[in-house]
């Protein structure tokens, strides 16, 4: 019986991943619990596993007093030192139960216990070894589809992967083998639940630490990854060692270690940019294969507006604004993609209310839009030190430029004004001539046939985009020396021009 015990011991600790001691304890609490309820709940009683003789053993502990009123709680001197003779008033003596005794009742009743004890570990256990792998790459079988979301067997318990984490257009067939980013782990009432991602960033980052050796071992790192999950993706890397290609050793030969990340993302594109530690040339890489002109800096907006020629303006923005969007995630920045065309185009209407003014040159104007002065009401609204500050005090008068400005303001709020209440008036003669003419105003009023005229696009053909950069999708990583080389910038802080590094290979 006792080696039974612990032959059962053995193997359930094994089977369920549950550590010895936690089931010895089980078994106590639910010998104990059986006792109780078969001799009554007020009784002091214990449990203890023998480690030799393999048995679980019971004691009940009384009070050795000289007159006993409660024999339940109580023994006297005489019958306490039969059973041990040092015993002395006022000590509590263990006494040995039969469990023999206990009955079919208390039997199940401890059966029960210790199917619970052993559950409430076995959950323990399982949220344990998978909370340590949150962020970790798993596999999996496919074992059945419940609402749509798939539920794969690990082995020792089961996840979910939800259908809005997997992949655009991927499906599985069940028994089929499957890896996925642990997301995380929640405490529910059934136990844990371990949700897994197919489209996490993460799951792109640890599938390139698998294929790339020199990821792994922290030669090169991982700055930042963003997803458009089954579309396309872009990964920015650096390396402190010199002799290291990071972009080229995450490509690998013909393209192989990238290939394999790839197909396993059921052919996602994925862009393999320089990460460098100035956000203009990170910008410059990240919005790659797309050639660059001007960078103009906001960085109060923490902002950048880009401006690329007419015909780099599709590929800049990428299909459906793909690329630049992308592009804004990874780097953090708000990314405003303008073509030359437009922007020579908004330059020309800003400041040709002020070509007259003696002094006022190309140059001035130049410093004004990089400084992002983009309406006639930004110079209005400017004190005089503002615009000393950015076009100097040779040349025209700051003072001049924002009574010029206020001028022109003013004369467009009144233009603005005028045409609308014309409009106003025109509504009502129309209105009147309607009360007049009954009779026309019943008929079936015409009805323009035909398609309508496309939305005014760029010169480009495509629009500008201003995206907004999202919050990172991955954990910030600290600054790092990439051993990059950089050139120092412009003189104008606020402008900046792109010498554009190496391509971003697309895979």
């Amino acid at each position: 019986m006792s080696s039974s015990l612990s032959f059962i011991l053995d193997q359930v600790s094994k089977e369920k991943n549950i550590p010895k001691e936690i089931l010895i304890e089980a078994i106590e609490s639910a010998m104990v619990t059986a006792s109780k309820k078969k001799l009554g709940a007020a009784r002091e009683i214990e449990a203890s596993y023998d480690e030799e003789s393999g048995e679980i053993e019971l004691f009940e502990f009384v009070d050795v007093v000289e007159n006993v009123e409660n024999s339940y709680y109580q023994i006297s001197l005489e019958e306490a030192r039969e059973i041990d003779p040092e015993v002395e008033i006022g000590d509590s003596l263990g006494l040995k139960l039969e469990t023999e005794d206990f009955g079919r009742i208390a039997a199940q009743t401890a059966k029960q216990v210790i199917m619970q004890k052993i559950r409430e570990a076995e959950r323990e256990s399982i949220y344990e070894e998978y909370h340590e792998k949150v962020g970790e790459i798993i596999s999996g079988t496919v074992q059945r589809v419940e609402r749509g979301n798939l539920i794969v067997n690990l082995g020792s318990t089961e996840a979910i992967l939800p259908r809005s984490e997997t992949i655009p257009r991927e499906n599985f067939r069940q028994g089929e083998r499957i890896r996925a980013y642990l997301l995380k782990v929640e405490i529910t009432v059934k136990g844990p639940k371990i949700v897994l991602s197919r489209t996490h960033p993460g799951f792109l980052i640890r599938l390139f630490e698998v294929e790339v050796p020199e990821i792994f071992e922290g030669v090169i790192k991982i700055m930042g990854a963003t997803r458009e999950p089954g579309v396309r993706a872009k990964i920015a890397v650096t390396t402190n060692d010199h002799d290291v290609d990071p972009v080229g050793a995450c490509v690998g030969v013909r393209g192989s270690r990238v290939q394999n990340v790839v197909q396993e993302l059921k052919g996602e594109k994925i862009d393999i940019i320089r990460w460098n530690p100035d956000p203009v040339r990170y910008v410059c890489n990240a919005i790659s294969p797309a050639e660059i002109s001007k960078i103009i800096i906001d960085e109060e907006e923490h902002k950048m507006e880009i401006v690329v020629l007419d015909e780099q303006l599709s590929l800049a923005i990428g299909r459906r604004g793909l690329n630049v969007r992308l592009a804004a995630k990874l780097t953090g920045w708000k990314l405003d993609v303008k073509s030359a065309s437009r922007v020579a185009s908004d330059f020309d209407q800003l400041f040709a209310p002020f070509a007259d003014l003696e002094g006022f040159n190309h140059t001035a104007m130049e410093l004004l839009y990089d400084n992002g002065f983009r309406k006639v009401e930004d110079i209005a609204g400017s004190t005089v030190e503002e615009l000393t500050d950015i076009i100097g005090t040779e040349g025209v008068d700051p003072k001049l430029l924002i009574e010029r400005a206020v001028e022109v303001f003013h004369a467009r709020q009144q233009a603005l004004e005028e045409g609308e209440a014309a409009s106003e008036s025109e509504v009502v003669e129309d209105a009147g001539a309607v009360e007049e003419n009954p009779a026309e105003a019943s008929e079936t009023p015409a009805v323009a046939t035909g398609t309508p005229a496309p939305e005014e696009e760029s010169e480009a053909g495509t629009p500008a985009v201003e995206v907004d950069a999202a919050e990172a999708e991955t954990p910030e990583a600290g600054p790092v020396d990439s051993g990059i080389e950089t050139e120092a910038g412009p003189e104008n802080p606020g402008q900046t021009d792109c010498d554009e590094e190496t391509p971003a290979p697309e895979a």
